[in-house]
């Protein structure tokens, strides 16, 4: 399904005009005019990206600093997308995606969103730092454990205050009741005894649901090779049975073989369109095993 039909970058020209006409208005604004602050002005000058015409999964691959991640910042911007973590702004930014203009083939669904890999980390952190207190709480309950098993205090009841203790040194002293059930009985079970990888890809599960836009932002980051394959299988069965779109921002060999995937190759001059097994980052990969494939073969 395709919700998002094309999208226009600024042009050397656009670029360029921004600087010479509305010169007068940087002292109003208050704007800091070094070249830093230009960002994202400047930093695809030279590039001449075309219009940006969309498919059902459409890639945008580079090396780092190509700018494949300040793309999708301004299309999420320019369409008002719902994201999680904030990313890098300049004083020039709201200027710059208030002059990129875009087309929609279909109404855009309000679930539509951006995906970066801080998303996903900040989840893995936050799935990381309640199981830490899960442990942390199991612990206690050994010791605890430990202790009622071996007391030999009585367990006369001086209140409604004291049942929670009687029912846990009951339990203790029962012969039925091994550490493992005791345990498994008064603390929840870590959220998911996954892997930080597999935790990662439950995010992106977890968080594309049916019928919308999705940018995803680097999203091979936080995967392991294994994992990134099924997130290939995952967006694919999207794309291709739960009406979804996909605009992706990726080195990752295993997801730009994306089937019938769209591929700027964002570090070419002038951007043009390949096809995966053109690509130099995928093809480093061939060589280098293709070096080795003695070695395999052993």
């Amino acid at each position: 399904m395709i919700y998002l039909q094309s999208f226009h970058l600024l042009s050397r020209e656009e670029d360029e005009n921004f600087f010479n006409v509305r010169s007068s208005t940087f002292k109003t604004k208050n704007y800091r005019t070094c070249y830093s602050t230009k960002y994202p002005f400047m930093l695809f000058r030279e590039r001449d990206i075309p219009d940006l015409n969309f498919d059902d999964i459409t890639i945008f691959y580079g090396n780092n600093g190509s700018g494949k991640s300040t793309i999708l910042n301004v299309i999420a911007e320019k369409l008002g997308l719902k994201r999680g973590t904030a990313y890098n702004r300049s004083d020039f930014f709201d200027d710059y995606v208030e002059l990129c203009n875009f087309e929609l083939a279909e109404a855009l669904p309000s679930a539509s969103k951006i995906i970066s890999s801080d998303d996903v980390f900040d989840k893995v952190l936050d799935i990381r730092r309640i199981n830490e207190g899960i442990d942390s709480k199991r612990a206690n309950l050994i010791t605890e454990f430990i202790n009622e098993r071996s007391s030999t205090g009585s367990n006369n009841l001086q209140g409604l205050d004291d049942y929670d203790r009687w029912k846990s040194v009951s339990e203790a002293r029962s012969k039925k009741s091994t550490q493992s059930q005791y345990l498994r009985s008064r603390v929840m079970r870590n959220i998911q005894e996954r892997s930080n990888g597999e935790s990662a890809l439950s995010f992106f599960v977890d968080s594309i649901i049916d019928d919308a836009l999705y940018l995803l932002d680097e999203p091979e980051n936080s995967l392991s090779p294994s994992n990134q394959i099924q997130l290939k299988y995952f967006i694919e069965d999207c794309v291709h049975n739960q009406g979804c779109q996909f605009i992706i921002s990726t080195h990752s060999p295993f997801l730009l073989s994306l089937r019938h995937a769209k591929i700027y190759d964002i570090d070419s001059v002038p951007v043009c369109l390949r096809h995966w097994t053109e690509l130099e980052g995928v093809r480093v990969y061939y060589d280098f095993f293709n070096e080795h494939k003695a070695d395999f073969e052993d």
